[in-house]
């Protein structure tokens, strides 16, 4: 019997790798919750650039002009990775289907390690995220 999906289009079972079982629908709400994580991270910088340019409105200065042009590289940056990694993890989910429906039980390893590598990227950038967000917040009280 080949690996069931639900409404969501989220596979129920279970697929292996090297000899241990996971349950692909833990993967499925894992995704999920990057993908949710990822908008809201989204949101987040959106916010930072409102408040950016209202402190950039208000302050011409040289050492705030410095300032200001640090978090608007970052949030550039942090933008275009969240592009990146959102279109990475939608990959692997069709990749990760495909293996299912061609092997019924088993994930290839390459598609299984990139789906590891994308949870550290997750993650990493989750904490930068948050690190910066406390690192604006410092700056935006000290110049708003």
């Amino acid at each position: 019997m080949g690996p069931e999906v639900n409404k969501q289009g989220i596979f129920i079972g279970y697929y292996c790798i090297m000899m241990k079982q996971i349950n692909i629908e833990h993967v499925g709400n894992l995704h999920t919750e990057w993908f949710r994580g990822l908008d809201f991270y989204g949101l987040e910088l959106n916010f930072m650039q409102e408040r950016l340019d209202e402190v950039a409105s208000g302050n011409t200065g040289r050492e705030a002009s410095e300032r200001i042009d640090y978090f608007q590289n970052e949030i550039i940056i942090h933008r275009n990775f969240i592009d990146e990694l959102r279109h990475y993890i939608h990959e692997n989910v069709k990749k990760m289907g495909n293996e299912l429906l061609k092997t019924k039980v088993f994930v290839d390893e390459n598609v299984a390690a990139e789906h590891e590598k994308l949870h550290e990227q997750y993650l990493t950038e989750e904490k930068m995220i948050k690190d910066l967000r406390q690192e604006f917040n410092r700056f935006a009280a000290e110049w708003l």
